[in-house]
């Protein structure tokens, strides 16, 4: 059913109206700064595995390493590079470290993302530019019913608290700001979403989650929380992403939304009690 014309329910059953913290992704579900990373990171990756001399063509190259990329897409940056050593191995090949796939990627994405990155420091882009429409007044809203925020990357931690202060965003999630770490084993969604419940002593059904990648989704669900997909056309900034919600509906979302352009009303659905 729909709620209007953007909103997706999935599950009118849902518990609803007793939500007391909320968690975020942060890439593609409220900042578009790093818009097109998929661009840069499948055509690297599928270069890499041609350097092995594998007799797959490049279009199955390519579809193997989006699947992968995919499914990660929400964990560490690290395991989606892990996932291109093990390819590289299976082909007879000898990969690099992990690690150094991963400084190859960054460095050409931020050729893609500077001059954004720049343009914001300086103020000659504003942030409502560079984010999901409507992220702003959700996170105000959410703050105002007394929710408690969390915001939870796949990107490295410096990056995204940088980002998120660029963007204005970070004043509401406080301390409360996670990231990947050097250790990658000091840091999961899993972990964030445990930390939160026992923290704040909150039952499953009382944790809202907001994602655009299956990771987080499924982790949302998991613990019985409501897992709001945000299937973001990140280059066009409105409708729906149809391959990203097809994927999210697979990972187990409740409610598929294009942006937060509705967040009032999404609102009202979501703290109204059944």
């Amino acid at each position: 059913m729909f709620l209007g014309d953007e909103i997706e329910v999935l599950r009118p059953d849902l518990r609803r109206g007793r939500f007391r913290s909320a968690l975020f992704d942060f890439d593609g579900t409220l900042s578009l700064i790093r818009e097109g990373w998929p661009q840069i990171m499948i055509p690297m990756m599928t270069a890499v595995l041609r350097e092995t001399g594998t007799s797959e063509t490049d279009a199955e190259l390519m579809a193997a390493v989006e699947e992968f990329v995919m499914r990660l897409n929400g964990r560490q940056t690290i395991y989606q590079m892990m996932q291109l050593a093990d390819e590289v191995r299976r082909r007879g090949g000898t990969p690099l470290e992990p690690l150094a796939y991963k400084h190859r990627y960054h460095d050409l994405l931020m050729g893609r993302i500077q001059g954004r990155l720049d343009a914001l420091q300086a103020g000659a882009a504003m942030a409502e530019e560079w984010t999901v429409p409507g992220s702003h007044a959700l996170l105000k809203a959410l703050r105002r019913r007394g929710v408690s925020l969390y915001l939870a990357s796949g990107t490295d931690l410096k990056y995204v608290r940088h980002e998120a202060d660029l963007l204005g965003v970070a004043e509401y999630f406080g301390d409360h700001i996670y990231g990947a770490q050097d250790d990658y084993k000091a840091f999961s969604k899993q972990m964030i979403v445990e930390r939160i419940l026992r923290d704040n002593h909150l039952h499953g059904e009382e944790l809202l989650g907001f994602g655009d990648g299956f990771v987080e989704i499924e982790e949302i669900k998991k613990y019985g929380g409501c897992a709001v997909a945000v299937a973001s056309d990140e280059a066009n900034r409105r409708g729906v992403n149809v391959w990203k919600r097809n994927r999210l509906v697979q990972a187990g979302a409740d409610l598929v939304i294009p942006d937060y352009r509705q967040a009032v009303r999404l609102l009202e659905y979501l703290f109204t009690a059944e």
